[in-house]
């Protein structure tokens, strides 16, 4: 498993007493290992209510939890959850896709012209279990608008001397430069 397997590379770079401290090594875990593995939870949550996918997220969390804690891989997974009070992997992407999901119909861009499919009904769910998740969040769709407001224009020497040292007639602001930029 990928997940794994980074998770050993970040664990080679630490140790008990030398190597990352345990702070470094929970942002690692937070910032770096998690989101990649909630990536587009909202597609694949419904797979981690299986019990198989629970225990395989777990195993990639427990070497994240020794890791952070320098213990020994014979510590019990009750005590170094206790000790670094990170949520259980498969609650964590769940909670992601039911972000994601509402992010998504607060913009307008959600559908429900598949209520019945599985991944679709987490908004469903949520909207059901918690009240918050029917508010409407006011955002602001960005707009992209590619058209200059302005022209540049590059005058010649011959442009300026023709005039008797005045510039020529400008309708609107003139920026000068003194030639060494």
């Amino acid at each position: 498993m990928k997940a794994q397997n980074l998770i050993w590379a970040c664990r080679r770079a630490c140790g008990v007493t030398w190597g990352l401290g345990p702070n470094v090594v929970h942002w690692l875990y937070v910032a770096i290992k998690r989101p990649s593995v909630t990536f587009a939870s909202l597609v694949w949550w419904p797979g981690c209510q299986a019990d198989s996918a629970k225990r395989k997220l777990s195993r990639v969390q427990r070497l994240a939890r020794l890791g952070i804690t320098g213990a020994m891989r014979t510590t019990p997974t009750n005590a170094v959850e206790a000790l670094t009070c990170l949520p259980p992997l498969d609650l964590v992407v769940q909670s992601e896709a039911g972000s994601a999901a509402h992010r998504l119909w607060s913009l307008g861009y959600w559908s429900y012209l598949h209520p019945t499919r599985v991944h679709s009904s987490i908004l469903i769910w949520f909207q059901k279990s918690d009240p918050i998740f029917n508010l409407v969040v006011e955002v602001m769709r960005p707009v992209y608008n590619f058209e200059p407001h302005y022209r540049v224009t590059m005058l010649k020497r011959e442009d300026w001397t023709k005039a008797i040292g005045a510039p020529p007639a400008v309708k609107r602001l003139a920026w000068y430069t003194e030639g060494s930029k």
